[in-house]
């Protein structure tokens, strides 16, 4: 039978702000989002019997929950919807986005995946449902459901999705941290207490800079209290020629450093990789 492959992109966290804590425990974020060329490849297909099969693979698919993640969830929330009967399959992940990195792999998968089903086998699912059952997944699924250039606003998870192009040159370390999100957000002390004017619309790539200099990732500090090594690579990535600026990715432990010429940001990397020879690293444009 025909077999369908996907590209499922890493997003990234330009900027993260914690404004409060609801009673049930999820916070009120706001995060402007981009996406970069680094992506899980996945590749389905129909096949016959009662029972799917699901297989991960490359660099990063170790440490993955083979019995429930954001694959299975996929396909029992779509069974359960009466979209699918008596129809298996067979799905390979090819994981090239380190897991537990804050670039949201796994979040992407999901989303990917959802987006195939509904277009390729023509489940008519309407926006609102498939946001919906996106949000079932995971906080950040329906986020890579479009791969924009996103603001994740402060209203209840609302998103904002910009026409603008970004087309940052960006270095990405993987200090191969494992990080629990649900542990970060709830160690997290540190919270936004207003809502500062933003230039996310703005088409003036130096403004943007600026801007983006002046922001920064409430997680930081507790991602950098657990782990000391992160603060490292963050000051590292800084230091280095041409960097505007550096932080982590969404709960880490990935770093990021955003810098103003490709060449520079290759150069950075060989630095990294000669200093910090255990660490993934990768460069890339954003959109």
């Amino acid at each position: 039978m025909k077999k369908f492959r996907i590209k499922s992109f890493c997003k990234i966290n330009l900027t993260l702000k914690v404004f409060k804590r609801f009673k049930t425990n999820y916070h009120n974020i706001e995060s402007l989002i981009t996406f970069c060329n680094l992506y899980d490849v996945i590749t389905v297909r129909k096949i016959k019997g009662l029972s799917d099969k699901i297989k991960f693979s490359g660099k990063f698919k170790n440490k993955i929950n083979k019995k429930s993640n954001t694959i299975t969830k996929v396909l029992h929330l779509l069974r359960e919807r009466n979209f699918f009967k008596d129809q298996a399959f067979k799905i390979d992940i090819q994981k090239n986005i380190p897991h537990g990195s804050g670039l949201g792999g796994g979040s992407s998968n999901a989303a990917s995946l959802l987006n195939f089903f509904n277009s390729k086998m023509d489940l008519k699912i309407n926006k609102t449902l498939l946001n919906k059952i996106a949000r079932q997944i995971g906080f950040d699924v329906p986020i890579n459901l479009e791969k924009k250039n996103t603001l994740l606003t402060n209203k209840e998870g609302k998103i904002l999705r910009l026409n603008n192009k970004f087309r940052l040159n960006i270095l990405i370390v993987y200090p191969n941290i494992i990080c629990s999100t649900r542990k970060i957000f709830t160690r997290n002390k540190k919270f936004t207490l207003s809502k500062s004017q933003s230039n996310y619309y703005t088409k003036n790539k130096k403004k943007l800079i600026n801007f983006l200099k002046k922001e920064r990732n409430d997680l930081e500090e507790i991602v950098v209290k657990f782990y000391p090594k992160v603060g490292k690579i963050i000051d590292f990535i800084r230091l280095q020629n041409d960097c505007y600026f550096s932080r982590i990715t969404g709960s880490g432990s990935a770093c990021i450093g955003i810098f103003s010429n490709q060449k520079s940001a290759v150069s950075a990397k060989k630095l990294i990789r000669s200093k910090f020879p255990n660490h993934w690293c990768f460069v890339s444009k954003t959109i």
